[in-house]
């Protein structure tokens, strides 16, 4: 059967001609090209990020520039003599180089200080694990009483507890969580972590290297066997749909008049 074109069928959205057809079609590709945020742009809104904490992280990039392109300058000068310029051009990228890679340690050091202390900070830290690592979205265990929650990872190091909150009360958390565990998954390394920068606690820079460092005891096959068994137990069936925040929920009042 032939489609029909817009201008015979009569259930088609009638489509802007003249004038107002092309502002419309302008404004529609300039908000598709403001939409793709250019390169260079995100560079600045990383540095921006970065020297907010780091003030003079600029005084750094310029230190890394000049020692790289120096180097290069002495070497073409005394060791490779005749190609100064040649050896000063590839410097540049060079330096380029080493500022970005000083600029993306330095961000994700200030994207770190930036959550730290707020609650579901260990689960940000968890997501910068890309692979080897599953990490449940919502916490297997939280206390009604305070911010005290509890992540679940699950990878070959085996299942990860993360805390945060009280070390008292995740204590108690943590135990209740390992009793479950134990009885749909017998015998698999349980390890508990809490975040905090007190002794025996994990920085929350560096709890995505801690776990990425823990020593294989699951093969592949045991893995994919714990996952299920853990997906049995299911999560924590809160009565807030995704995307709430549950520390800027207003209640109803109505409601609670009776109304």
């Amino acid at each position: 059967m032939a489609s029909k074109s817009p201008a015979t069928d009569p259930w088609a959205e009638p489509q802007p001609t003249g004038l107002k057809g092309k502002r419309a079609a302008k404004k529609a590709a300039k908000a598709a090209k403001e939409k793709k945020t250019r390169w260079y742009k995100q560079i600045w809104q990383v540095y921006k990020m970065t020297a907010k904490q780091e003030p003079l992280i600029w005084v750094k990039m310029l230190i890394i520039a000049v020692v790289v392109i120096g180097a290069f300058a002495l070497f073409g000068a005394f060791v490779w003599k005749g190609h100064v310029i040649y050896l000063t051009v590839i410097s540049v990228p060079m330096a380029a180089l080493g500022m970005m890679i000083l600029l993306a340690r330095r961000a994700q050091r200030a994207a770190y200080k930036q959550i730290e202390g707020q609650p579901g900070a260990a689960y940000a830290a968890l997501g910068q694990i890309r692979r080897g690592w599953t990490t449940e979205e919502q916490p297997v265990a939280v206390d009604p009483r305070g911010q005290d929650m509890i992540f679940r990872t699950l990878g070959r190091g085996g299942i990860v507890l993360v805390g945060e909150g009280d070390p008292g009360r995740l204590a108690k958390m943590f135990k209740k969580e390992v009793q479950k565990l134990n009885r749909v998954a017998p015998g698999v390394t349980v390890i508990e972590l809490v975040v905090g920068d007190e002794k025996d606690q994990v920085p929350i820079a560096k709890l995505a290297s801690k776990v990425q460092r823990l020593r294989p005891v699951l093969s592949k096959a045991e893995l994919a066997v714990v996952a299920q068994r853990l997906r049995s137990l299911g999560g924590l069936n809160l009565p807030i749909p995704k995307g709430v925040d549950p520390m800027r929920v207003r209640p109803d009042r109505k409601a609670m008049r009776g109304r």
